[in-house]
């Protein structure tokens, strides 16, 4: 496991002025190849956007159907044609051995799309994130999004 510490290697900000924004930004996201097997966290407040994100995400790769949160089940997989996907949601998590307690060291060392919400609640046990989108709410319909590559996969993905 990488340590958490790790430098960032890029940085970029940008603006969702609303939903279609975020939408627009998933698809774009959901079109680069290294997506496929990367771990992308997801940070901000609730109500800030995290799971609508995912959702806009997971469609534009191709998931139909009813896409739930995982708040409750922690674990939500969706499996495509060549594309195994895991979306984790740690709020509920009051410490993070629970992470290691689920077994879900597997689950991320598979191959495959990472998509993490609440990681802080599983810190230090999760791997290092690819990439971070950090989303902060700037009022009712715009969101401020702060990209971090962690990896060069994560610098890919934000070029």
């Amino acid at each position: 496991m990488t340590p958490r510490h790790a430098p960032i290697l890029e940085t970029r900000t940008l603006e969702w002025p609303d939903e279609a924004g975020c939408a627009d930004f998933a698809a774009a996201l959901a079109r680069h190849p290294a997506l496929r097997n990367a771990c992308v966290e997801l940070r901000g407040e609730l109500g800030a956007g995290k799971t609508t994100f995912v959702r806009h995400l997971l469609r534009a790769l191709g998931v139909s159907g009813r896409i739930k949160s995982p708040t409750y089940t922690v674990l939500e997989p969706y499996s495509l044609p060549g594309l195994e996907i895991s979306h984790f949601d740690f709020y509920r998590f009051a410490d993070p051995r629970e992470w290691e307690d689920a077994g879900f060291r597997e689950a991320v060392a598979a191959p495959g799309l990472k998509l993490v919400e609440w990681p802080q609640k599983a810190e230090p046990l999760l791997p290092l994130p690819d990439l971070r989108l950090l989303i902060e709410v700037i009022d009712d319909t715009r969101r401020r999004i702060t990209l971090q590559a962690f990896t060069p996969r994560g610098v890919e993905l934000i070029a």
